[in-house]
């Protein structure tokens, strides 16, 4: 009611529309003022939101929400190992597709091939989207481009920022990672459980660890601004709606091909493409229908738009087992 009103409430009011006691109301106005809320209360007239800071909570990340299924459901911690593991546990336990789990802290966050992703409190945002897509299996690692696409242009239409996308699971500023993308699956034949793509995106953070800072960014330090968090994960939900309804129709990415290598980093330029057991400098073309990286080999004389060669592999266990970066 705060939030919607564009002067006082009255306490009266706030007591008829939920049938409680002037006590409760007073308690629940202190709560929201511990939580961050800055609420005016004047005699007479009532109560008014004066501002509503980065408050990260399940009723604030609802209120943000603009869809129709994805982030509907919201599971908050306030500090959990890994909103992956938390949502693959719902997940288990029978959560409606589009369950998003969410925490201020990760103590046990993760990252690609078992790095620890840090993951700490109060500055960034740490969530996991938990979907039962009726897809074959081998097309799922699709969905961490449907993922890196929707944080791209959710961070975009939140505070302005224009980031890329760094095939297939990082999104970079400047050229440096803001945001990380996990994605796993749980799969029975050729059917599909479900599949939790956690996303990592580095908000708030005034500095970053020695080890990692020229190598990411946050967008605070990108914009010299702070986002409110709620309102970027509503922006993020809402993007990934949209993006995840094209894929579906066709079940590949030919109906995003365009906007996808739009957001895409280093197209047209030279990459180092890093495969197991070896390596090679190449042109980067954009992806294919498949999510595949085309790449023009030199080595292997693959002419540019040829899309069938000069590929980086495809996923295995939504793993991709190539990674591209500028050579120099």
């Amino acid at each position: 009611m705060l939030k919607e009103a564009e002067g006082y409430i009255s306490g009266q009011e706030i007591c008829e529309k939920f049938n409680v006691s002037r006590t409760a109301v007073w308690k629940v106005i202190k709560q929201l003022e511990t939580e961050g809320y800055l609420i005016e209360a004047v005699r007479n007239k009532g109560y008014r939101l004066k501002m509503a800071g980065d408050i990260l909570s399940r009723a604030e990340i609802e209120s943000s929400m603009n869809t129709k299924w994805a982030g509907k459901k919201v599971l908050y911690f306030d500090e959990t190992g890994s909103t992956n593991t938390e949502a693959k546990q719902a997940a288990e336990a029978g959560a409606p597709h589009g369950t998003l789990a969410v925490a201020d802290y990760q103590n046990m966050g993760k990252g690609r091939r078992g790095r620890m992703w840090t993951s700490p409190r109060g500055v960034g945002v740490w969530m996991s989207l938990m979907i039962r897509p009726e897809i074959h299996p081998s097309a799922a690692s699709m969905l961490t481009l449907v993922a890196a696409l929707a944080v791209s242009e959710g961070i975009g239409k939140t505070c302005g920022l224009e980031t890329q996308i760094k095939w297939p699971n990082d999104i970079v500023a400047d050229g440096k990672k803001i945001c990380g993308i996990l994605t796993e699956m749980s799969t029975e034949l050729e059917c599909i459980n479900y599949v939790v793509t956690g996303m990592g995106i580095n908000a708030n953070m005034e500095e970053l660890p020695e080890e990692i800072k020229d190598v990411a960014t946050s967008i605070l330090l990108q914009t010299g601004k702070r986002v409110k968090r709620s309102q970027l994960i509503g922006a993020v939900m809402e993007s990934y709606e949209k993006y995840y309804n094209v894929f579906m129709e066709s079940g590949n990415m030919s109906g995003l091909l365009d906007v996808y290598n739009s957001h895409l980093a280093n197209m047209q330029r030279s990459v180092r493409v890093l495969q197991p057991g070896s390596e090679y400098v190449g042109t980067a073309l954009g992806i294919n229908d498949a999510g595949e990286f085309a790449c023009e080999d030199g080595r292997r004389g693959s002419p540019p738009g040829d899309f069938g060669r000069g590929f980086c592999p495809r996923h295995i266990r939504l793993c991709i087992t190539a990674y591209c970066s500028r050579p120099y």
